[in-house]
């Protein structure tokens, strides 16, 4: 039933479509950012690495959500912060950023916590560069939101999975691709058996330090990530 009106309105509607993040398009649906915010307060990263930026809506939502670890840190212990400073960063990734996009998140107040990378999630010189803003000691998670197809997410899971930390996520978006019918996206190369899920399945086959946490698609019921959260058991 979820799957049946996931089709309906992502078809007619583009359900995803609908929704902001302070301001910014975030192109995810609303049970989503509520997982991303469950698993922020939960794990208390201190880097998220995400690839695919779009409009940036997710980026805003990840600095946001690691603002207010600044905030109720600051709360709980009684201390001051200049909002302005933090030790916390939002890591996005994308082939190509829009100057528009980049404008509009370079002007946005949470800009400060984001780093933005234009290049191949995949490329090495890329790869690097992510690792190279990752201080030792640093709570990593990852998100995983580009290019869908099965060789693409697998490539990204082998290059940014080994950085999330244990007891953190590394959440891949879309696995619900897996789920629909075939030829649904007929101008993307992604389908059944090419898509993010495909991908994890073939990744967790050698890497028993991630697992499933199927307790998060439950109770989500509508979720675009579904067998997508995998936790970093060791």
């Amino acid at each position: 039933m979820s799957l049946d009106w996931m089709l309906y309105s992502g078809g007619n509607y583009g359900y995803s479509y609908n929704f902001t993040w302070l301001g910014r398009p975030v192109i995810q649906y609303p049970q989503d950012t509520v997982a991303m915010q469950e698993l922020v307060w939960r794990t208390r990263p201190d880097v998220i690495i995400e690839t695919g930026i779009a409009h940036g809506g997710s980026l805003i939502l990840s600095a946001s959500l690691l603002a207010l670890l600044d905030y109720c840190d600051a709360v709980s212990c009684g201390t001051s912060f200049h909002p302005g400073h933090s030790k916390r960063r939002v890591i996005g990734v994308d082939i190509e950023i829009r100057p528009h996009n980049r404008a509009a998140i370079d002007r946005h107040p949470m800009s400060h916590l984001i780093h933005m990378i234009e290049g191949s999630s995949i490329d090495q010189k890329t790869i690097e560069r992510v690792r190279s803003l990752v201080e030792d000691g640093m709570r990593v998670m990852v998100c995983l939101d580009s290019n869908h197809t099965h060789d693409h997410v697998l490539a990204e899971l082998e290059a940014y999975a080994p950085l999330v930390t244990k007891g953190c996520y590394c959440v891949v978006f879309d696995t619900v691709i897996e789920d629909m019918p075939d030829g649904w996206f007929k101008d993307r190369p992604w389908n059944k058996g090419n898509n993010p899920r495909s991908a994890l399945k073939e990744y967790l086959l050698k890497h028993p330090e991630f697992a499933i946490d199927s307790a998060m698609h439950d109770k989500l019921q509508i979720t675009v990530a579904k067998e997508g959260f995998l936790e970093r058991i060791a």
